[in-house]
């Protein structure tokens, strides 16, 4: 497995951080338990030896009796023998009752550095305010960027398309790239998705109508990239299936979000200056999960270069939004430091058309922030202090 060195190079100056807790969220699957088996490694080559590192999966039946938080709160003190620091990574910790009184309890009484990994919400600012307010910093994780499929399979630049475009079909899971036929990534990314509905969406949170969030999650991916409309949603789940009520389908996708398998984009009034809370757009965390839940065969590889653009920018530290301006829109305004980048995405800039729309999105912004258009396209289409990037250049650029 490569490194992860974007996440690594964030994490590690919290390595011997013992006042905060360390939390890794994101995505089944997507690389989590791997990101914390390499700050071991790294913990190791710094000197620190194994009898002061304790790890432990909670999805093992080796900890199956470790039920709540005073159960792991007995269970790790037992295993200090001095004042030393103790490294402590407990992998998908949400299965622990109450875990975070049990983490907290820890941290003020031992001398532990402590890193958790989880795959809901629970993981995030949205449920730990309370007994953990203020005492920890978290990472998301994504499933591999681009650049880190390349190193991976090793390809070659003369490659780097057929990769993209084999990424647009199957997503960035990790493991899927172990798998050559069909039918192996299929049943792959179907049983990594059976297990997020199975441990996340059934037993955490207690979704029961199992049919009726597919039927969402079906819409969502089908309608991926426009403006969302709750309206449209309630009419399509009507006419194929059944009513829901409007707090019914908010709460399903609240657990899509929760779960990553969606990130909800808000828009951002690029003259009033204020992020607007309604017709906001989706993107999934992982083009795979299209492969199994979209009904449409045919794939949008434009929107899945969208797609892949927002996943990069989320990747390298952006708040992203869809920019909203007199005229229409651009596809996203990333913010970082203070600083804005609008971007505009297209799979190739074929024809004059299509240069005309993707360049003219910026007609209505006067401000000085840098603007870019973003396609597959060789040629240097930049013009009128628009920057064009090849999309390649893009996803492999540290620079961006």
């Amino acid at each position: 497995m490569i490194k992860r060195y974007t996440y690594l190079n964030k994490i590690r100056d919290f390595y011997n951080e013992t006042s905060l807790i360390k939390i890794i969220y994101g995505l089944r699957r997507s690389g989590k338990s791997i990101i914390l088996t390499q700050i071991i490694d790294e913990l190791k080559e710094s000197g620190i030896d194994k009898e002061h590192i304790i790890y432990m999966n909670f999805e093992s039946l080796d900890y199956s009796d470790i039920k709540n938080a005073k159960d792991l709160d007995i269970y790790i003190k037992s295993l200090v023998k001095d004042k030393k620091v103790y490294y402590i990574f407990l992998d998908e910790i949400q299965k622990v009752k109450d875990f975070e009184a049990g983490i907290n309890s820890l941290r003020i009484t031992n001398n532990f550095s402590i890193f958790i990994t989880g795959s809901n919400s629970k993981m995030t600012f949205m449920e730990l305010s309370t007994d953990l307010s203020g005492r920890y910093v978290s990472f998301r994780v994504n499933p591999l960027t681009f650049k880190e499929a390349v190193e991976l399979t090793n390809t070659q630049s003369k490659d780097y398309e057929k990769l993209l475009f084999d990424i647009f079909e199957w997503g960035t899971l990790p493991q899927r790239f172990s798998f050559n036929e069909e039918n192996t990534k299929l049943n792959y990314i179907s049983d990594v998705y059976d297990s997020i509905l199975l441990k996340d969406v059934v037993e955490r949170i207690g979704i029961k109508d199992i049919t009726s969030f597919n039927k969402i999650l079906e819409y969502i991916l089908e309608t991926e990239g426009r403006e969302f409309s709750s309206s449209n949603i309630k009419n399509y789940l009507k006419q194929e299936y059944k009513e829901l009520s409007t707090q019914t389908l908010y709460n399903y996708i609240d657990a899509l979000c929760s779960t990553f398998m969606i990130n909800r984009v808000y828009r951002y009034d690029v003259h009033g200056k204020e992020v607007l809370k309604t017709l906001n757009k989706f993107y999934t965390s992982d083009l795979g999960i299209k492969k199994i839940k979209n009904n449409n065969k045919e794939i949008n590889y434009s929107i899945c270069l969208e797609n892949l653009v927002y996943n990069e920018l989320i990747v390298r530290g952006y708040e992203v939004y869809v920019g909203k301006t007199r005229k229409g829109e651009v596809d996203f305004i990333a913010t970082k430091n203070k600083e804005y980048k609008y971007i505009q995405v297209s799979l190739y800039l074929n024809n004059e058309e299509t240069i005309k729309r993707e360049f003219g999105a910026y007609d209505s912004i006067n401000d000085n922030y840098p603007k870019y258009v973003i396609s597959l396209d060789k040629e240097d289409f930049s013009r009128n202090g628009i920057k064009h990037i090849n999309a390649i250049d893009f996803f492999l650029s540290d620079n961006f």
